[in-house]
Order: structure tokens, then sequence, then C-alpha cells
């Protein structure tokens, strides 16, 4: 009988609910709005989201640890900004593709400077640079985009995985993700995430190198953010100061709607790209229903708030049960014949 309650609780994981509420969700899309379920917006709609996808997966190492970094989608715009500027002063694709890369990482060691040396609160500072990092868009470009763009960039953001219905845009996504579930629930750094996130004083008492840890993931969050601006790029077809404002929203949303506690210490890849699905069948039913660029803001802003609640009453639903648990547990007393009877009914018995 006890080798079921493993399975019962695992049905109640908000993971699993998550899954089903996701598939439920792709069900009445494809019933109920027309065009949903045609091949070219289902592979429009996972490449459009691409970009918002590779930002997802450095904020769920980061808000696991108890930080966060918001100036992913400006870090994304000054880095596809520079690649642009580079490819039109006529530095070839590889090359260019690497000096945005620079530039990302360079972005994100000064988000790790600000926060993991001189231990500033990262959601202040990463609000900050995420103004400086968009203000530095404008002044490099004065508000013009760029529209040289190089044609193998835009053939990979709209072209097919030969052979099947994958957009490759999706590509640099699914390979980080596998490797960012590798690295978190599979390898030790993971587990040190996790112990910073549960208790950073307790970590770092247990040797574990807090600052170099967190200097890592702010830079990796530079250059994860930096593909994803080269890919919106060839997406748009032009290198704009304005490119990807707001990315940030939809990338927060999956990542705690996907069961990342907003307190650290928790969270699975799993969950993430349950969400990840919800937010970009919501986003293409709702474009496709001609809801504006703000109403969809809107509605994810909705999911957001909603995430947060119900994954705190999930929280708290699981802790209340085991808490109930452990005091049943407890107040089981194993009599001398073999058998377990409550404390109460043996004092009972005794009397």
């Amino acid at each position: 009988m006890n080798l079921t309650v493993p399975w019962r609780e695992r049905l109640l994981s908000w993971e699993w609910l998550l899954g089903a509420f996701a598939i439920a969700v792709l069900v009445y899309a494809c019933i109920a709005t027309p065009g949903f379920a045609d091949a070219y917006n289902l592979e429009s709609s996972v490449a459009r989201m691409a970009p918002k996808a590779l930002l997802v997966l450095p904020l769920v190492l980061l808000v696991i640890a108890r930080e966060i970094d918001i100036s992913v989608a400006s870090i994304a715009g000054l880095s596809g900004i520079v690649f642009g500027m580079l490819y039109q002063s006529g530095v070839p694709l590889w090359p260019a593709v690497l000096g945005a890369l620079v530039v990302g990482g360079a972005c994100g060691t000064i988000n790790a400077i600000l926060v993991a040396l001189l231990r500033l609160p990262s959601l202040i500072v990463t609000l900050g640079t995420l103004a400086l990092f968009r203000g530095l868009c404008y002044v490099l470009v004065g508000g013009t985009p760029i529209s040289a763009v190089p044609p193998e960039l835009i053939d990979f953001s709209y072209g097919l995985v030969p052979g099947t219905v994958v957009p490759t845009a999706i590509v640099p996504f699914v390979v980080l993700a596998a490797a960012t579930a590798v690295i978190l629930h599979r390898m030790p750094f993971g587990r040190r995430v996790y112990a910073i996130g549960g208790n950073p004083d307790t970590a770092r008492y247990a040797g574990v190198r807090t600052t170099r840890m967190l200097i890592t993931m702010f830079i990796a969050s530079g250059v994860v953010a930096a593909l994803a601006g080269v890919i919106q790029v060839g997406l748009t077809s032009s290198a704009t100061p304005d490119g990807m404002i707001g990315f940030e929203l939809d990338a927060l949303t999956v990542v705690f709607l996907g069961g990342v506690s907003f307190l650290g210490g928790r969270g699975k890849i799993s969950g993430v790209l349950w969400a990840l699905v919800v937010v970009i069948v919501v986003r293409s039913m709702l474009q496709l229903q001609n809801v504006g660029a703000f109403g969809q803001a809107a509605v994810i802003g909705v999911i957001l708030i909603a995430s947060l609640l119900l994954a705190d009453t999930v929280s708290r639903v699981a802790r209340s049960r085991a808490t109930a648990s452990a005091r049943a547990s407890r107040s089981s007393v194993p009599t001398g014949d073999g058998d377990t009877t409550t404390g109460s009914a043996k004092e009972h018995h005794n009397a």
C-alpha cells in the first residue's frame, strides 16, 4: 500500500498538474481556435518563441539560487545591435556572432560584479542595467534600424530541421535545455545551486563557493541572452534598438509558472518546459484572435500573477500534508508485542 504513496504525491505535484493543464490548453486551442493546428502556425509560433525560450534557461538557475536577472532582454537587444553593426561594417557572419556573444558576456560580467562581488540586490542591479543596456542600443544607432542581415541567419531562423517540421530556430534552445537539465539535476554544480537557494549561509559554510557560482551564472545569462538576440535579428530581418522589449515578461512567466520558487531552492526543468508550452499556445491563440500586443502582454501578466498564487497554494498544501503525516507518525508508539498503538490508547489500556 505504501508503494502507491509516491505516485499519489507525484500526481499531485506542480509539474504533473501543469503538464495536464498544458495538454488541456493545447487540445482546447486545436478545437476552438481556427487555424491553430495548421502546420505553418505551429512552426511560426515555436520559431517566434525561440528567443524567449533561450532567456528562460539562465533565469531558472538564477531564481533557484535566490537571484534574478531582468536585464536579459536588454542584453539581447544590445547584442543584436552590435551584431548588426559588425556585419554592416563588413565583418563575416561567425565573427559577428562571436562579437555579439562577447558583448553579452561583458554585460553579464557587469551584473556579476555588482551582485556577486559588491553584494548588491540582483533585482535592483538588473533593473538598472536593463535601462542602461537598452539606452546603449539607442545611443549606438540613434533609433535607426540596421537592415543588413546575413541571408544565412534569416534562412536559419525561418528554416526547418531537414526531414521534420521542427523550426531550426528552436534547436539552440533544445540543446541548451538538455544541457541545463543535466547540469541542474545530475551534476554537483546543480546541487550547489539548490543549496545556495535553500540557505546561502549554510551553503557557504559547507564550502560552496557562492561568489564564483553567481559570477558564472550571470556571465552565462549574458551569453545566452546574446544568442537569443542574434536569433531575433534573423527572425525580424533587422536589428532595432527596441528589439525584444518586454521579452523578460514572458521569460519570467515561464520560470514561475514552471514551478521555480521565487524564494529559491526549488524548481525543475520539466515544469519549465510545460510552462513554455502553455505560453506558446496562449500567445498563438491570442494572435489568431487578432488580440494586440498590449492585450497579449496583459494576459501574460495575469498568467504570471496566477502562477505565483497557485504555486504558493500548492506549496502550502504540500507543507500541511507533510506536517500532518509527520505528526501522525510521531503519535504512533510501538508496543512490546510488535503492535503499534497511539500513545493515548496505550495509556488508556494500562489504566
